[in-house]
């Protein structure tokens, strides 16, 4: 049977490799980029919210993400930890993280902003928070999360994420959940973050691409397959055997004799 022609070790490679490559187009890479298209559109949506939305006290409003608050407190700089490894508007950064104490007596965690590094990746000098009661506009923030404690370095504390269970671990503090993004001109800002382009990104193309290949791939399978099988396919194909240079001589030779007995 024609069929058994297919189940030659390169052909039944070829296609494993090709069914996999679909597959992973389907259902790993399209779905992933797809997902990611979700949530950038969900930070858009909430970033363009929180403009039109006046700040609220911290804790009077859900706390949905971007969402703009006020809070009262003093600053802890003695549990203040350095977030390291960062990366802002596309240079390595700092960002400096200091507990805060509420007047209920409950600690946030405060992202001050960022300093760039000195001498390399060295901590450089910057502002000490204010001291006192003071009133802050920041934004809320999801926490990060890291199995990696902090440790000092440069003689500041330093964290691989802005964690608040790390910090707190790490000041002996027990810091709320998430984290709060202080805006420009809030009383201990450094260089404010900024926030999140509004657009939508290339993430929904990339999926529509990987779904184009992983269609062009079994399309191409199913092609090749049904070139091999059907009557007169290439596998039925009896291929001519190479002729060698002594071969090829001898028929010039001939060939040529032939032309002078003809002239």
């Amino acid at each position: 049977m024609r069929l058994k022609l297919l189940l030659r070790p390169g052909w039944l490679l070829s296609a494993l490799v090709t069914v996999a490559f679909a597959v992973t187009c389907f259902t790993l890479l399209a779905p992933w980029q797809f997902d990611r298209h979700t949530e950038r559109d969900a930070t858009n949506a909430a970033v363009q919210a929180s403009f039109d939305a006046p700040p609220a006290p911290l804790g009077s409003v859900p706390g949905d993400e971007w969402r703009r608050v006020t809070l009262k407190g003093s600053y802890l700089p003695e549990a203040e930890a350095l977030a390291r490894l960062r990366t802002v508007q596309g240079a390595a950064a700092f960002e400096v993280l200091t507990p805060f104490r509420l007047t209920d007596g409950s600690v946030v965690l405060v992202d001050r902003g960022f300093v760039r590094p000195g001498e390399g990746v060295r901590v450089p000098s910057y502002a000490a928070p204010p001291s006192g009661q003071v009133e802050l506009l920041a934004r809320v923030r999801f926490g990060e999360s890291t199995q990696r404690a902090a440790f000092n370095e440069d003689g500041r504390r330093q964290v691989y994420a802005v964690d608040p269970a790390v910090v707190g671990q790490a000041a002996n503090l027990s810091i709320r959940p998430g984290y709060l993004q202080l805006e420009v001109g809030a009383p201990g800002v450094l260089g404010a973050l900024p926030l999140p382009q509004l657009e939508a990104g290339p993430f929904l193309s990339y999926a529509l691409q990987w779904i184009a290949f992983g269609t062009m791939a079994l399309l191409a399978l199913f092609y090749f397959t049904w070139r091999e099988i059907k009557p007169g396919g290439s596998l039925a194909e009896t291929r001519s055997r190479r002729q060698s240079v002594s071969e090829i001589l001898a028929e010039d030779e001939e060939r040529e004799r032939a032309e002078l007995s003809g002239g």
